[in-house]
């Protein structure tokens, strides 16, 4: 008996070249709509949907597939003469391969001037029909939902007359992964339309950007994906200009610089190691900014993560070139500064769009925990979205408040307990991740104590107790910032008051964990 195959796509490629392939391997070739067309046009006779199920398509087109002639000879087991008995009665002839690809619902999404009303007609519900039921029978019928499985598929058909089990059931399972990355999509458009911030079922869709060598240890297996629609501010969309492959653990580093720079509008550099800023620097150009941070740790800096937020010029990449670094990001390279980083071959250089992350939803991050996984909105709240309070009976100086502000964007992106001593234009010390925060205070305070003049301090988060407010005390500072909301607040103002310390409270906290 003949062989037939069922083709119905929105993205044609290499369909003709396939159809012809299958025709001359001894298929008959069904199809729909446009596939249809398209095939006729290159000679490739085929069968109408019309003439398989006895009726017109119909509703726009929203019906045509949705038909027993069509699922009946998908879904009938070969290993069952009930099945074929059955089919047999009511005159349904069998499908051995089917080829689909779905309605451009992402690209229709992704559209800004697409309507509702066309979001809405781009959900295609045929489509995923046939494939689910041919992949629920991948026992007999070959699914394909992509022209990079046409070689593997063909190959088999010219070498042993059909796919074997194992390519049936890899296909299978594309699939079922195709068709539930399609249906979180539409999920996600209709929470977000209704308004359901917190679903009961959270279905959320990824595209592989990356196999990594290795995760986090090098006995690890890692993985990069990402979510649709990320238009800017993502490592997803970062070009690799030279070095070696991104690392489980570079990205993570990346992905934490990125962040930084995104609240930064002035000339800026952050150098980073294992997630913390150890430098943040700001000038009047991208250069003076890098030699700001660097001088922050001139020590850290060994094999960091440099981030820029301007073009690096010749001068700033003569700069680099001196230091041994992992990865460099900026948003564009001159042509000398690109050839002289590029005489470190290992050095990964990568062009990226550093404005705020823009996508068409609420950015959301997601954590994973073990067994689940936690969401929660990006922190995306900076000073400027504040009411600061001065809390004490010293007001900060016009210079202090511009440190101040400095200091508090810069403390934002430390793993706390976190503290940031500075001036207004670089860090001079930072404390990170310590169990209470006078440790963090005092690590920072450490790096600091060669440049204390005219330095303020920020922490994450609230001072619990006054003997923080003690120590930097004893060591000259004049000016903290902090969000309060302490049950010792007043204890913690009163020691200000005495140290004549001037204090600003934020009202917003930044943990980072």
């Amino acid at each position: 008996m003949k062989k037939r195959a069922l083709i119905s796509v929105s993205d044609k490629t290499g369909i003709v070249a396939f159809a012809k392939a299958l025709v001359t391997l001894g298929f008959d070739i069904i199809s729909t709509g446009g596939t249809k067309l398209l095939l006729d046009e290159a000679g490739i006779s085929t069968i109408a949907i019309d003439d398989i199920t006895g009726f017109p398509e119909m509703l726009d087109g929203r019906v045509k597939t949705l038909h027993p002639n069509i699922h009946g000879g998908l879904l009938a087991r070969r290993d069952l003469v009930t099945h074929l008995e059955k089919v047999k009665e009511h005159q349904i002839e069998l499908i051995d391969l089917v080829y689909v690809n779905l309605y451009p619902f992402k690209e229709t999404l992704a559209n800004p001037e697409a309507t509702h009303e066309m979001i809405i007609e781009n959900i295609d519900i045929g489509g995923p029909s046939m494939l689910r039921s041919a992949a629920k029978n991948y026992a007999a019928v070959t699914t394909l939902v992509s022209p990079n499985d046409f070689e593997r598929v063909l190959n088999e058909l010219k070498d042993n007359g059909e796919t074997t089990l194992e390519t049936r059931e890899y296909l299978a399972a594309k699939v079922f992964g195709h068709t539930a990355y399609y249906d979180a999509m539409i999920a996600h458009y209709m929470n977000q339309k209704v308004g359901i911030a917190t679903p009961e079922l959270l279905v959320n869709g990824y595209e592989l950007q990356q196999t990594l060598r290795y995760g986090e240890n090098n006995h690890q297996a890692a993985s990069f994906y990402r979510q649709p629609f990320t238009t800017s501010g993502s490592l997803v969309n970062a070009t690799q200009l030279n070095g070696k492959e991104l690392s489980y653990n570079n990205l993570r580093d990346a992905d934490a610089a990125v962040r930084i720079i995104q609240d930064f509008d002035q000339p800026t550099v952050a150098v980073l190691k294992h997630m913390n800023p150890c430098g943040i620097g700001t000038g009047q150009t991208i250069e003076a900014a890098f030699v700001s941070a660097y001088e922050a740790d001139p020590v850290s800096i060994f094999g960091g993560i440099v981030v820029l937020n301007r073009e690096v010029d010749l001068a700033t990449a003569e700069h680099l070139h001196k230091i041994f670094l992992e990865i460099i990001i900026a948003p564009s390279y001159s042509s000398e500064a690109l050839d002289l980083l590029r005489k470190k071959k290992n050095l990964r250089v990568l062009s990226l769009d550093l404005t705020r992350l823009k996508t068409n939803h609420e950015p959301m991050e997601v954590t994973s925990v073990l067994g689940g996984v936690l969401v929660q909105e990006l922190d995306s709240i900076t000073g400027d979205d504040e009411v600061w309070e001065v809390v004490t009976k010293r007001q900060p100086t016009e210079e202090e408040v511009a440190a101040l502000a400095f200091a508090w964007k810069a403390v934002k992106h430390v793993k706390s307990n976190a503290i940031v001593i500075s001036n207004d234009t670089r860090t001079l010390g930072v404390g990170a991740g310590q169990m209470n925060r006078i440790g963090s205070l005092k690590i920072a305070m450490e790096q600091a104590s060669d440049n204390l003049d005219g330095v303020v301090v920020g922490s994450d988060a609230f001072f619990p107790m006054s003997d923080s407010i003690e120590y930097l005390a004893s060591h000259g500072i004049k000016a903290v910032i902090q969000p309060g909301g302490s049950i010792k607040d007043n204890e913690v103002i009163v020691a200000a008051d005495e140290h004549d310390i001037a204090m600003i409270f934020t009202g917003t906290r930044h943990f980072k964990h």
